[in-house]
């Protein structure tokens, strides 16, 4: 059968990629996104501090989005998962899950990055909701509440400061020894903040919403939230199978122009940027379909 040919696949479909399929859309760009369906926030309830839509879930956002972007004719969508990206600039071959084919000049990465949650039973079922990594995406709702943050590295001081400014009633929960140093120890008690060692047995919950931390020696901490930054991997392996650059972070390299190390290759969003939020990636997008349209009337 005749591959199907397209002059942009964006791979990932949630904010970063449909934004990009405007831009590509109202250019006049025969593209094509491909989303198997599970972003890092499908739990999340409400997304904020992206204007027009705080408050919104991220689903609605994301639905209204998909509709607004499809109404542009040159701009299709797939539900599937890329398996295989082979080729070279401008005349890549993409394979799905489901064993199509298709034929792109150019190829956007907005495939996100998949959190490594530490294993406690129950912090899972809370991400998102009441264990969450963002204040500014999620600190005003519990703000002045029963606080906690998961960490225990050289970062654990400065997430203390900064979550500070949301709540007084804060604990730090190391989950066992202590392994950052005295002088820490000593300015993180300073912000009255409170440091417990015992190691974590489970996370109590209703729902998702946090109503305490168990600890193995059987005893509890009634906390309404809970931050932590757990370390991440890519969403989507192909980037580095193809030979993008990958950063000592994890994240994927990409230049001013949202371009990766593989010519033709480019992307955007959460899997190339620290700053995780909704309309950092909306914005990312935008850049990133536009710059695109840019190379391929340049060539």
């Amino acid at each position: 059968m005749e591959k199907q040919e397209f002059e942009v696949i964006i791979i990932g479909g949630s904010y970063s990629g449909l934004s990009a399929a405007m831009s590509l859309g109202r250019a006049i760009r025969k593209t094509l996104i491909i989303d198997s369906g599970a972003p890092c926030n499908q739990q999340t309830p409400q997304s904020h501090n992206f204007i027009t839509q705080d408050g919104f879930s991220p689903a609605q956002i994301a639905k209204t989005a998909k509709d607004q972007v499809l109404a542009y004719p040159t701009v299709s969508f797939l539900n599937d998962k890329v398996v295989q990206v082979t080729g070279e600039n401008h005349n890549f071959t993409v394979l799905t899950a489901t064993g199509i084919q298709l034929s792109t000049k150019k190829i956007l990465f907005a495939t996100g990055l998949k959190d490594l949650l530490p294993d406690i039973p129950g912090i899972a079922s809370c991400w998102g909701i009441s264990v969450i990594h963002c204040p500014y995406c999620h600190g005003y709702e519990y703000k002045g509440q029963s606080t906690g943050i998961l960490s225990n590295d050289d970062t654990t001081l400065h997430f203390s400061k900064l979550i500070s400014n949301w709540t007084k009633d804060l604990t730090v929960f190391t989950n066992g020894e202590i392994k950052f140093d005295a002088d820490q120890q000593q300015q993180i008690r300073a912000l009255n903040v409170t440091i417990v060692e015992k190691q974590i047995a489970g996370i109590i919950h209703t729902d998702g919403h946090i109503e305490s931390i168990s600890f193995i020696d059987g005893t509890q901490q009634k906390t309404d939230a809970l931050y932590t930054r757990p370390p991440f991997t890519q969403h989507c392996p192909i980037p580095e199978k193809i030979g993008c650059e990958i950063d000592p972070k994890g994240l994927i390299v990409v230049d001013n122009f949202k371009k990766t190390s593989v010519p033709g290759v480019y992307a955007a969003g959460d899997c190339t940027e620290a700053m995780r939020s909704v309309a950092s990636s909306v914005a990312a997008g935008t850049a990133a379909g536009a710059l695109i349209n840019h190379e391929l009337i340049s060539e």
